[in-house]
């Protein structure tokens, strides 16, 4: 089973409530861009742990296979 889009993107926007969040994927590959204050301060591993964190019951799930995520505060994007 695959998951959309839009359900990446919630997921993530729960443990991100100010972020604008970007997901583009084709049911089995996706890649996200979050924009969040969040990360300020954090290194790039941290950064993706924490949407990794944000999606975890989907990876372990086996609805979300492949993630490529690019994590930035606003000044950054």
């Amino acid at each position: 089973m695959s998951i959309s889009n839009e359900d990446v993107s919630k997921m993530i926007q729960k443990s991100f409530p100010d972020a604008k969040i970007t997901v583009d994927g084709d049911g089995y590959k996706y890649e996200t861009t979050v924009i969040s204050e969040a990360f300020a301060g954090l290194n790039t591993l941290k950064r993706h742990q924490a949407v990794y964190a944000a999606v975890n019951e989907a990876i372990t799930s086996g609805d979300l296979h492949a993630l490529t995520i690019t994590a930035k505060t606003a000044d950054e994007a």
